[in-house]
């Protein structure tokens, strides 16, 4: 009997032993679970990021619909920076460039919202140039496509 009794407390301490040595294996496995749950949650995170960010560099370069002085057109990535240059360097007394600038934008944005303005201003730095009958031009080229905008009066 002594024999089975120490068979059985030899049994009982292996089991013992591989208990502990499950319950060590399992703790490992729960850290290695909670560890791979954040590089998962982090891997998601980047990426979102990435994809919010890719979509926002990508949005700049898509064509936009906007309104201009009642006029509703598409605008093409540079087309409102290439306005804007124009018209700044007529508002800074640089009129023969914000000529060449106005003339370049009408010819590479004939279909423009900002058009309407591009031609009131071109017509503006040709007077200011002395070049009247070019100022007539534009200024008629406004009335003409443009007959409701709200810049035809001052043209």
């Amino acid at each position: 009997m002594r024999k089975s009794v120490q068979a059985s407390q030899g049994a009982i301490l292996d089991l013992q032993n591989q208990i502990e040595k499950l319950r060590t294996e399992n703790a490992q496995l729960r850290g290695q679970i909670e560890s791979l749950q954040k590089q998962t949650d982090d891997l998601t995170k980047n990426q979102k990021t990435y994809y919010q960010d890719l979509d926002n560099r990508l949005t700049r370069f898509e064509p936009q619909t906007i309104e201009v002085e009642g006029v509703t057109g598409v605008v093409q990535a540079g087309e409102r920076s290439a306005y804007e240059e124009a018209l700044n360097a007529f508002q800074n007394n640089q009129v023969k460039k914000a000529d060449s600038d106005l003339t370049a934008f009408i010819r590479k944005y004939p279909s423009s919202p900002y058009l309407p303005l591009a031609l009131f201003w071109s017509g503006n730095t040709k007077y200011a140039l002395k070049d009247y009958n070019g100022s007539i031009n534009q200024l008629q080229t406004l009335i003409t496509r443009f007959p409701g905008h709200q810049r035809v009066p001052a043209a």
